[in-house]
Protein backbone atom coordinates (compact mmCIF):
# COMPACT_ATOMS: atom_id res chain seq x y z
CA UNK A 1 0.00 0.00 0.00
CA UNK A 2 0.96 3.54 -0.44
CA UNK A 3 1.53 6.16 1.73
CA UNK A 4 -0.78 9.01 2.45
CA UNK A 5 1.62 10.73 5.33
CA UNK A 6 1.53 14.81 4.65
CA UNK A 7 -0.65 14.58 1.85
CA UNK A 8 -3.35 16.93 1.79
CA UNK A 9 -6.65 15.56 0.98
CA UNK A 10 -10.26 17.59 0.49
CA UNK A 11 -13.34 15.34 1.20
CA UNK A 12 -16.14 16.15 -0.70
CA UNK A 13 -19.23 15.06 1.56
CA UNK A 14 -22.71 15.38 -0.66
CA UNK A 15 -26.45 14.86 0.34
CA UNK A 16 -26.77 11.00 0.77
CA UNK A 17 -27.79 8.42 3.50
CA UNK A 18 -23.92 7.07 2.68
CA UNK A 19 -22.90 10.48 4.48
CA UNK A 20 -22.89 8.59 8.08
CA UNK A 21 -19.85 7.09 6.47
CA UNK A 22 -17.95 9.99 5.48
CA UNK A 23 -17.13 10.19 9.31
CA UNK A 24 -15.08 7.10 9.24
CA UNK A 25 -13.53 8.23 6.35
CA UNK A 26 -11.94 11.47 7.74
CA UNK A 27 -11.13 9.29 11.17
CA UNK A 28 -9.23 6.64 8.81
CA UNK A 29 -7.24 9.39 6.59
CA UNK A 30 -6.25 10.94 9.33
CA UNK A 31 -4.78 7.91 10.89
CA UNK A 32 -2.93 7.42 7.65
CA UNK A 33 -0.99 10.78 8.09
CA UNK A 34 -3.12 12.53 5.89
CA UNK A 35 -4.57 16.39 6.13
CA UNK A 36 -7.85 16.64 5.72
CA UNK A 37 -10.34 19.54 4.86
CA UNK A 38 -13.78 18.91 4.56
CA UNK A 39 -16.07 20.34 2.12
CA UNK A 40 -20.42 19.84 2.64
CA UNK A 41 -22.80 20.13 -0.05
CA UNK A 42 -26.18 21.58 1.56
CA UNK A 43 -27.75 18.20 1.27
CA UNK A 44 -24.99 16.58 3.04
CA UNK A 45 -25.86 18.69 6.14
CA UNK A 46 -29.12 17.05 6.14
CA UNK A 47 -27.78 13.61 6.69
CA UNK A 48 -24.76 14.69 9.04
CA UNK A 49 -23.69 17.65 11.04
CA UNK A 50 -20.75 19.84 9.74
CA UNK A 51 -19.80 20.25 13.92
CA UNK A 52 -19.03 15.89 13.68
CA UNK A 53 -16.62 16.53 10.41
CA UNK A 54 -14.93 19.33 12.14
CA UNK A 55 -13.98 17.51 15.17
CA UNK A 56 -12.89 14.50 13.07
CA UNK A 57 -10.85 16.82 10.96
CA UNK A 58 -9.79 19.25 13.82
CA UNK A 59 -10.33 22.14 10.89
CA UNK A 60 -13.98 24.00 10.04
CA UNK A 61 -16.10 22.47 7.79
CA UNK A 62 -16.42 24.21 4.64
CA UNK A 63 -20.14 25.12 3.06
CA UNK A 64 -19.80 28.22 1.12
CA UNK A 65 -18.69 29.23 -1.98
CA UNK A 66 -18.23 32.50 -1.22
CA UNK A 67 -16.84 32.73 2.58
CA UNK A 68 -15.88 36.06 4.17
CA UNK A 69 -13.61 34.13 6.60
CA UNK A 70 -10.72 32.81 4.02
CA UNK A 71 -8.17 34.73 3.03
CA UNK A 72 -9.29 35.68 -0.40
CA UNK A 73 -13.17 35.26 0.45
CA UNK A 74 -12.83 32.54 -2.40
CA UNK A 75 -12.80 29.27 -0.54
CA UNK A 76 -12.98 27.14 -3.79
CA UNK A 77 -10.01 28.61 -4.93
CA UNK A 78 -7.70 28.10 -1.29
CA UNK A 79 -9.01 24.82 -1.38
CA UNK A 80 -8.36 24.13 -4.54
CA UNK A 81 -4.63 25.38 -4.63
CA UNK A 82 -3.55 23.49 -0.94
CA UNK A 83 -5.51 19.67 -1.88
CA UNK A 84 -2.99 17.50 -3.27
CA UNK A 85 -6.24 15.38 -4.18
CA UNK A 86 -10.34 15.76 -3.85
CA UNK A 87 -12.25 12.75 -3.15
CA UNK A 88 -16.29 13.28 -2.88
CA UNK A 89 -17.51 10.34 -1.18
CA UNK A 90 -20.51 9.91 -0.87
CA UNK A 91 -20.87 11.14 -4.56
CA UNK A 92 -24.31 11.69 -5.47
CA UNK A 93 -26.18 10.47 -8.41
CA UNK A 94 -27.37 14.58 -8.90
CA UNK A 95 -23.31 15.57 -8.02
CA UNK A 96 -22.04 13.67 -10.68
CA UNK A 97 -24.70 14.57 -13.30
CA UNK A 98 -24.20 17.91 -12.75
CA UNK A 99 -20.36 17.62 -12.59
CA UNK A 100 -19.82 16.25 -15.96
CA UNK A 101 -21.68 18.74 -17.54
CA UNK A 102 -19.69 21.55 -15.74
CA UNK A 103 -21.98 22.93 -13.39
CA UNK A 104 -20.55 24.91 -10.90
CA UNK A 105 -23.24 26.59 -8.28
CA UNK A 106 -22.04 25.18 -5.01
CA UNK A 107 -18.61 25.17 -3.34
CA UNK A 108 -17.93 21.33 -4.01
CA UNK A 109 -18.47 21.23 -7.52
CA UNK A 110 -16.82 24.99 -7.68
CA UNK A 111 -13.98 23.64 -5.77
CA UNK A 112 -13.33 20.55 -8.27
CA UNK A 113 -13.47 22.41 -11.33
CA UNK A 114 -11.26 25.07 -10.29
CA UNK A 115 -8.43 22.47 -8.61
CA UNK A 116 -5.52 20.82 -11.08
CA UNK A 117 -5.40 17.47 -8.26
CA UNK A 118 -6.74 14.32 -8.99
CA UNK A 119 -9.95 14.04 -8.39
CA UNK A 120 -11.37 10.49 -6.93
CA UNK A 121 -15.52 9.87 -6.91
CA UNK A 122 -15.99 6.90 -4.35
CA UNK A 123 -19.09 5.25 -6.03
CA UNK A 124 -19.54 1.28 -6.32
CA UNK A 125 -21.95 -1.45 -6.66
CA UNK A 126 -23.80 -3.36 -4.37
CA UNK A 127 -26.96 -3.50 -1.69
CA UNK A 128 -27.98 0.12 -0.97
CA UNK A 129 -30.26 1.20 1.96
CA UNK A 130 -33.26 1.64 -0.51
CA UNK A 131 -32.96 -2.21 -0.71
CA UNK A 132 -31.82 -2.67 -4.40
CA UNK A 133 -28.63 -3.87 -5.30
CA UNK A 134 -27.01 -2.40 -7.90
CA UNK A 135 -24.24 0.73 -8.48
CA UNK A 136 -24.46 3.33 -6.59
CA UNK A 137 -23.76 2.35 -3.10
CA UNK A 138 -20.52 4.39 -1.97
CA UNK A 139 -17.35 2.34 -1.38
CA UNK A 140 -16.38 1.55 2.40
CA UNK A 141 -14.45 4.22 3.60
CA UNK A 142 -11.02 1.13 4.33
CA UNK A 143 -11.78 0.35 0.80
CA UNK A 144 -11.57 4.43 -0.42
CA UNK A 145 -8.38 4.79 1.95
CA UNK A 146 -6.23 2.30 0.31
CA UNK A 147 -7.19 3.35 -3.47
CA UNK A 148 -6.42 6.90 -2.58
CA UNK A 149 -2.98 5.85 -1.23
CA UNK A 150 -2.73 4.89 -4.57
CA UNK A 151 -3.49 7.71 -6.83
CA UNK A 152 0.06 8.81 -5.76
CA UNK A 153 1.78 5.72 -7.02
CA UNK A 154 2.69 6.74 -9.78
CA UNK A 155 5.11 4.02 -11.48
CA UNK A 156 7.03 6.05 -13.90
CA UNK A 157 10.36 5.21 -11.81
CA UNK A 158 9.58 1.63 -11.18
CA UNK A 159 12.79 -0.31 -10.82
CA UNK A 160 15.49 2.73 -11.01
CA UNK A 161 17.96 3.73 -8.15
CA UNK A 162 17.50 7.22 -7.36
CA UNK A 163 19.82 9.36 -4.82
CA UNK A 164 18.80 12.64 -3.24
CA UNK A 165 20.87 14.69 -1.33
CA UNK A 166 19.22 17.20 1.06
CA UNK A 167 19.48 19.76 4.10
CA UNK A 168 22.78 21.56 5.00
CA UNK A 169 26.37 20.58 5.27
CA UNK A 170 28.21 21.94 8.99
CA UNK A 171 32.10 22.66 8.46
CA UNK A 172 33.53 23.24 12.23
CA UNK A 173 35.17 26.04 13.08
CA UNK A 174 36.01 24.86 16.71
CA UNK A 175 34.28 23.06 19.16
CA UNK A 176 31.44 25.48 19.43
CA UNK A 177 30.83 27.83 16.22
CA UNK A 178 30.68 25.99 12.27
CA UNK A 179 29.81 27.65 9.03
CA UNK A 180 26.73 26.34 7.85
CA UNK A 181 23.48 27.80 5.79
CA UNK A 182 19.92 28.03 6.28
CA UNK A 183 19.03 24.69 4.43
CA UNK A 184 15.71 23.19 6.28
CA UNK A 185 15.99 19.83 4.41
CA UNK A 186 12.08 19.76 3.31
CA UNK A 187 12.62 20.01 -0.46
CA UNK A 188 14.90 17.36 -0.70
CA UNK A 189 13.21 15.32 1.77
CA UNK A 190 9.52 15.69 -0.60
CA UNK A 191 11.63 14.92 -3.32
CA UNK A 192 12.74 11.39 -1.57
CA UNK A 193 8.93 10.74 -0.77
CA UNK A 194 7.92 11.94 -4.21
CA UNK A 195 10.73 9.43 -5.98
CA UNK A 196 9.57 6.34 -3.40
CA UNK A 197 5.80 6.67 -4.72
CA UNK A 198 6.96 6.89 -8.42
CA UNK A 199 8.29 3.46 -7.62
CA UNK A 200 12.19 4.23 -7.14
CA UNK A 201 14.61 2.44 -4.59
CA UNK A 202 15.76 5.59 -3.08
CA UNK A 203 18.68 6.06 -0.49
CA UNK A 204 18.76 9.86 0.56
CA UNK A 205 22.14 11.22 1.99
CA UNK A 206 21.18 13.79 4.53
CA UNK A 207 22.96 16.54 6.61
CA UNK A 208 21.46 17.87 9.60
CA UNK A 209 17.86 18.56 9.66
CA UNK A 210 15.23 18.15 11.96
CA UNK A 211 12.78 16.22 10.31
CA UNK A 212 11.74 12.29 10.39
CA UNK A 213 13.36 9.88 7.52
CA UNK A 214 10.69 9.68 4.45
CA UNK A 215 8.98 6.13 4.66
CA UNK A 216 10.49 3.31 1.90
CA UNK A 217 13.01 5.50 1.65
CA UNK A 218 16.87 4.56 2.86
CA UNK A 219 18.43 7.20 4.75
CA UNK A 220 21.95 8.34 5.27
CA UNK A 221 22.94 10.98 7.90
CA UNK A 222 26.44 12.83 7.67
CA UNK A 223 27.68 15.95 8.84
CA UNK A 224 30.25 17.76 6.25
CA UNK A 225 30.91 18.19 3.06
CA UNK A 226 33.50 15.66 2.87
CA UNK A 227 31.31 13.12 4.80
CA UNK A 228 28.16 13.76 1.87
CA UNK A 229 31.23 13.86 -0.70
CA UNK A 230 32.12 10.02 0.11
CA UNK A 231 28.78 8.69 0.94
CA UNK A 232 27.40 10.03 -2.56
CA UNK A 233 30.63 8.66 -4.33
CA UNK A 234 30.06 5.45 -2.71
CA UNK A 235 27.09 4.44 -4.29
CA UNK A 236 27.17 6.53 -7.44
CA UNK A 237 28.16 4.07 -9.88
CA UNK A 238 25.09 2.48 -8.50
CA UNK A 239 22.50 5.16 -9.13
CA UNK A 240 20.29 5.84 -12.40
CA UNK A 241 19.28 9.36 -11.56
CA UNK A 242 21.04 11.98 -8.89
CA UNK A 243 19.18 14.30 -7.29
CA UNK A 244 21.22 17.40 -5.59
CA UNK A 245 19.05 18.89 -3.42
CA UNK A 246 21.49 19.46 -0.57
CA UNK A 247 22.91 23.07 0.19
CA UNK A 248 26.16 22.07 0.48
CA UNK A 249 28.50 24.44 2.35
CA UNK A 250 30.96 25.69 -0.24
CA UNK A 251 33.91 26.82 1.89
CA UNK A 252 35.17 25.06 5.04
CA UNK A 253 37.84 26.52 7.61
CA UNK A 254 41.51 25.33 6.61
CA UNK A 255 42.02 24.37 9.99
CA UNK A 256 39.53 23.32 13.05
CA UNK A 257 40.45 24.50 16.17
CA UNK A 258 40.35 22.38 19.31
CA UNK A 259 39.55 24.65 21.66
CA UNK A 260 36.89 26.95 21.50
CA UNK A 261 37.80 30.17 20.05
CA UNK A 262 37.82 33.40 22.50
CA UNK A 263 36.60 36.90 21.93
CA UNK A 264 38.57 39.13 20.76
CA UNK A 265 38.96 43.27 20.90
CA UNK A 266 40.17 43.10 17.00
CA UNK A 267 38.17 40.62 15.75
CA UNK A 268 39.03 36.76 14.46
CA UNK A 269 40.50 36.05 10.68
CA UNK A 270 39.44 32.74 9.28
CA UNK A 271 41.05 31.32 5.96
CA UNK A 272 38.19 29.64 3.98
CA UNK A 273 39.25 26.64 1.42
CA UNK A 274 36.58 25.06 -1.11
CA UNK A 275 34.85 21.98 0.03
CA UNK A 276 34.08 19.45 -2.69
CA UNK A 277 32.05 19.92 -5.07
CA UNK A 278 30.16 17.02 -5.12
CA UNK A 279 27.89 17.82 -8.35
CA UNK A 280 30.86 18.35 -10.27
CA UNK A 281 31.73 15.03 -9.43
CA UNK A 282 28.72 13.12 -10.47
CA UNK A 283 28.19 14.49 -13.47
CA UNK A 284 31.74 14.41 -14.64
CA UNK A 285 31.79 10.29 -13.75
CA UNK A 286 32.91 8.13 -16.86
CA UNK A 287 29.00 7.10 -17.12
CA UNK A 288 27.46 9.36 -14.87
CA UNK A 289 23.70 9.12 -13.96
CA UNK A 290 21.28 11.76 -15.30
CA UNK A 291 21.66 14.09 -13.24
CA UNK A 292 19.95 16.89 -11.42
CA UNK A 293 21.13 20.06 -9.81
CA UNK A 294 19.66 23.34 -7.32
CA UNK A 295 20.66 26.87 -8.01
CA UNK A 296 19.10 28.72 -4.91
CA UNK A 297 19.67 32.27 -6.19
CA UNK A 298 19.23 35.68 -5.03
CA UNK A 299 18.98 37.39 -8.59
CA UNK A 300 19.45 36.67 -11.90
CA UNK A 301 17.98 33.17 -11.58
CA UNK A 302 17.35 31.58 -15.12
CA UNK A 303 20.44 33.09 -16.48
CA UNK A 304 22.62 31.57 -13.25
CA UNK A 305 20.63 28.95 -13.65
CA UNK A 306 21.75 27.82 -17.50
CA UNK A 307 25.46 28.73 -16.44
CA UNK A 308 25.29 25.73 -13.80
CA UNK A 309 23.59 23.76 -16.57
CA UNK A 310 26.31 24.01 -19.08
CA UNK A 311 29.55 24.32 -16.71
CA UNK A 312 28.50 21.54 -14.96
CA UNK A 313 27.11 19.32 -17.67
CA UNK A 314 23.94 18.57 -16.14
CA UNK A 315 20.78 17.00 -17.52
CA UNK A 316 18.27 19.46 -15.25
CA UNK A 317 18.66 22.47 -13.36
CA UNK A 318 16.28 23.61 -10.16
CA UNK A 319 16.16 26.94 -10.12
CA UNK A 320 14.28 28.75 -6.91
CA UNK A 321 14.79 32.33 -5.62
CA UNK A 322 16.09 33.13 -1.81
CA UNK A 323 16.23 35.53 0.27
CA UNK A 324 12.28 36.73 0.57
CA UNK A 325 10.18 35.61 3.54
CA UNK A 326 7.63 33.68 1.73
CA UNK A 327 9.50 31.26 -0.22
CA UNK A 328 13.42 29.47 -0.41
CA UNK A 329 14.69 27.71 2.47
CA UNK A 330 12.79 27.64 5.44
CA UNK A 331 9.22 27.93 3.94
CA UNK A 332 6.84 25.06 3.52
CA UNK A 333 6.19 26.50 0.12
CA UNK A 334 8.16 26.81 -3.23
CA UNK A 335 8.40 27.74 -7.10
CA UNK A 336 10.91 26.66 -9.34
CA UNK A 337 12.13 27.38 -12.51
CA UNK A 338 13.65 24.23 -14.59
CA UNK A 339 16.17 24.87 -17.60
CA UNK A 340 17.59 22.08 -19.64
CA UNK A 341 19.40 21.80 -23.08
CA UNK A 342 16.84 23.02 -25.72
CA UNK A 343 13.74 23.90 -22.86
CA UNK A 344 12.27 24.97 -19.18
CA UNK A 345 9.03 24.91 -17.60
CA UNK A 346 8.29 26.89 -14.36
CA UNK A 347 6.75 25.14 -11.77
CA UNK A 348 4.64 27.26 -9.69
CA UNK A 349 4.00 28.23 -6.28
CA UNK A 350 2.75 25.25 -4.02
CA UNK A 351 3.96 23.26 -1.24
CA UNK A 352 7.00 21.60 -1.57
CA UNK A 353 5.32 18.16 -1.52
CA UNK A 354 3.64 19.46 -4.47
CA UNK A 355 6.11 20.51 -6.04
CA UNK A 356 8.38 17.43 -5.55
CA UNK A 357 5.63 15.21 -7.12
CA UNK A 358 5.67 17.77 -10.47
CA UNK A 359 9.73 17.98 -10.37
CA UNK A 360 9.61 14.27 -10.36
CA UNK A 361 7.27 13.99 -12.77
CA UNK A 362 9.01 15.94 -15.20
CA UNK A 363 12.62 14.29 -14.06
CA UNK A 364 11.14 11.20 -15.16
CA UNK A 365 9.81 12.21 -18.81
CA UNK A 366 13.30 13.94 -19.36
CA UNK A 367 15.22 10.10 -17.86
CA UNK A 368 13.18 8.42 -20.19
CA UNK A 369 13.46 10.42 -23.27
CA UNK A 370 17.62 10.76 -22.54
CA UNK A 371 17.53 6.61 -22.73
CA UNK A 372 15.31 5.97 -25.54
CA UNK A 373 17.05 8.11 -27.50
CA UNK A 374 20.20 7.17 -26.87
CA UNK A 375 19.40 3.36 -26.18
CA UNK A 376 20.45 1.13 -24.00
Amino acid sequence: MGSLTNKRVVVGVTGSIAAYKSADLVRRLREAGAAVRVVMTRGACSFITPLTLQALSEHPVHTELLDAGTESGMGHIDLARWSDVVLVAPASANFMARLSVGMADDLLSTLCLATSAPLVLGPARGEQACGETGPGRMLEPAALVLALAGVFETGSLSDRRVMVTAGPTREDIDPVRFVSNRSSGRMGYAVARAAAEAGAEVRLVTGPVDLDPPERVSSKSVYSAEQMYQAVMADVDDTDIFIAAAAVADYRGVAQHERKLKKSNGGITLTLERTPDILAAVASQAHPPFTIGFAAETENLLHNARIKLESKALDIVAANLVGGPELGFESEENALELVWRGGGLTLARASKDQLARKLITVIAERYHEKNTTQGP
